[in-house]
């Protein structure tokens, strides 16, 4: 038997905004609120433990030092890799340079706190 990835927790500044972006992002609902302000969302109807791994925006007051050891990849399901693209620079997300080259098959975004993520091309069937 082997483990699988339930939770991915993410030290943020705002956890209800970025709560709201994400959720957005990925169809996500709020599923638990913590005492401390942290927020768990994850697919409805599903919630902790289903296919798909919940995320927890904690709060933290550290400062952020440089670039994330781990980032998420997004691929959409609905919709081709440019209107997707689009959708998520109007929920927020602004374009991150890491120093790609420009020939690259994927986009490099930052979230509303700067964290970068990527959108691969490949579009996904929806689960």
């Amino acid at each position: 038997m082997a483990c699988r990835i339930s939770e991915l927790v993410l030290d943020v500044a705002d956890p209800e905004r970025l709560a709201a972006f994400w959720s957005e992002v990925l169809g996500y609902v709020e599923i638990e609120r913590e005492a401390d302000g942290s927020i768990a969302i994850g697919p409805p109807d599903t919630g902790f433990g289903g296919p798909q791994p919940t995320l927890v925006l904690s709060r933290s007051t550290a400062p952020r030092a440089g670039k994330l050891p781990l980032h998420i990849d997004v691929n959409a399901t609905d919709r081709d890799q440019d209107a997707e693209l689009e959708r998520l620079l109007a929920l927020g997300a602004t374009r991150a340079d890491v120093g790609q080259t420009g020939t690259e098959s994927w986009h490099v975004l930052a979230d509303p706190e700067g964290n970068e993520f990527c959108l691969l091309r490949t579009r996904l069937q929806p689960l």
